[in-house]
């Protein structure tokens, strides 16, 4: 049942925050509310009539896109055709770097700046409009009521990217605490961080939790390590993104805090993409984006094959995002989820392509493979892959109780198996697994192309 603090936030303070934002937030929730309830053929309509919009607009008012069509020989109305999607070119962030300034419409108004990491090696400024992060947020407000909670209710956030923990200002805090959202950083883990962040949320009592799946879970497994009851709290779900959400982790954080797990997916740049509902479907926003997964060579892969996701957002006018490379793969589904919304589905998230590695050999593999070996060694605390080429692969490991000499040639072992034995495994043993500047944490890295 929602209470009266909530129902005042998420229904008065809230939209009233939007409306001095000039965002359009609530109307766009609304009609997100209603549409995803609509069928495969009518959703597909709804994406034809605003991709059309979409790059008709970007025809006569984005540089970048009047001259790509005139390159190509298509019409604003030609390119405009949802059948003729293909033809275009992907839009990757090597070309959104040179082109920034020819990317922005001449009728957008104010855009705010927005950045990404740069995990795969490839940071990238751009720029975002009214209408794009309006819908964004709309979706992520759908998502979240899925769950039987809402905006207002008493959240806290482990998180740890630059951009929130540098806008830490007197406004934003009071802002956090009229919305009941707190924030525990994620930068930094240590055992005495883990102590105050499992005695935060004890006494907090939140009614969901939101942040990367690997913080959450270490904080779960550190309440457990302390023999420390989580599930006792009424946290009613845990919310995880920005990372791969692995089977582990979902069982560890669904134990101790005795509460579902909701994956979500969708980035800065690309906006919020899917969100896994509780039947577990992984719906994608089809009223917002269209959604390809493709192979190298950029072409469309089906249903069931994994293949690059590739983004076309349609709330973007201001500064068009049109099949758009993420760098994320997964593989889509053709079924229907029994919740009964016709949004489609994302079958499995695989994660970047970075998160796969390449044996000696050419055979390309998520890095599962590897994660594998270490997660069934005792002794082995924390680790992370990083396979620098193909001839040599360093292992970083935290020694916890039972690690021998013996531990450290099962590892060498266990990883020359799968790519291959010539290649060389080097061990390093350390005292911990810094995140990284995001506050992330990743159990494989890839220098290799997959």
């Amino acid at each position: 049942m929602t209470s009266l603090m909530t129902s005042l936030i998420s229904r008065v303070v809230f939209p009233l925050q939007e409306r001095l934002k000039h965002h359009s937030t609530v109307s766009a929730w609304r009609g997100l509310e209603a549409t995803q309830w609509l069928g495969a053929a009518e959703l597909r309509e709804l994406q034809r009539t605003r991709y059309r919009a979409l790059v008709e607009h970007a025809a006569r008012h984005v540089p970048y896109y009047r001259d790509l069509f005139a390159r190509l020989g298509l019409s604003a109305q030609a390119a405009g055709d949802l059948d003729n999607i293909v033809r275009l070119p992907l839009l990757d962030k090597a070309t959104i770097r040179t082109h920034s300034d020819a990317l922005r419409s001449d009728r957008a108004g104010t855009l705010a700046k927005g950045n990404t990491g740069g995990s795969s090696g490839e940071p990238l400024i751009f720029y975002l409009g009214m209408e794009r992060v309006s819908h964004d947020v709309a979706a992520k407000w759908r998502a979240t009521r899925w769950w039987d909670v809402d905006i207002g209710d008493r959240e806290i956030v482990v998180w740890g990217s630059p951009i929130e923990l540098g806008a830490q200002d007197r406004v934003k805090a009071i802002r956090d605490a009229v919305f009941r959202t707190e924030l525990l950083p994620a930068f930094e883990m240590s055992e005495a961080k883990l102590d105050a962040f499992v005695a935060r949320i004890r006494q907090r009592r939140p009614k969901m939790l939101f942040g990367y799946p690997s913080s959450i879970s270490l904080i779960a497994q550190h309440a457990r390590k302390r023999g420390i009851r989580m599930d006792d709290l009424g946290i009613r779900v845990t919310f995880v993104t920005s990372e791969r959400l692995y089977d582990h982790q979902r069982e560890t954080i669904q134990a101790v805090f005795g509460c579902p797990v909701a994956n979500g997916y969708g980035g800065r740049d690309a906006g919020f993409l899917a969100h896994e509902c509780p039947k577990g479907g992984m719906h994608i926003t089809a009223e917002d984006v269209i959604l390809e997964t493709v192979d190298a060579a950029g072409n469309p892969v089906p249903p069931g094959e994994p293949g690059e996701i590739v983004v076309t957002h349609l709330a973007s006018r201001d500064y068009p995002f049109i099949r758009y490379r993420t760098g994320d793969v997964a593989v889509l589904d053709d079924r229907m989820c029994p919740c009964g919304r016709g949004l489609p589905m994302i079958r499995e998230l695989q994660g970047r392509s970075t998160d796969f590695v390449v044996a000696r050999d050419g055979t390309v593999m998520h890095g599962l493979a590897l994660i594998y070996v270490l997660r069934e060694l005792p002794g082995v605390a924390g680790f992370k892959i990083v396979q620098e080429s193909l001839s040599l692969t360093r292992i970083l490991v935290v020694p916890g109780d039972g690690y021998t000499d013996e531990t450290t040639a099962r590892i060498r072992a266990g990883i020359a198996k799968r790519l291959g034995p010539d290649v060389e495994v080097q061990v390093e043993l350390v005292s911990e697994i810094a995140p990284e500047r995001s506050g992330k944490y990743r159990y494989v890295m890839s220098r290799v192309a997959a």
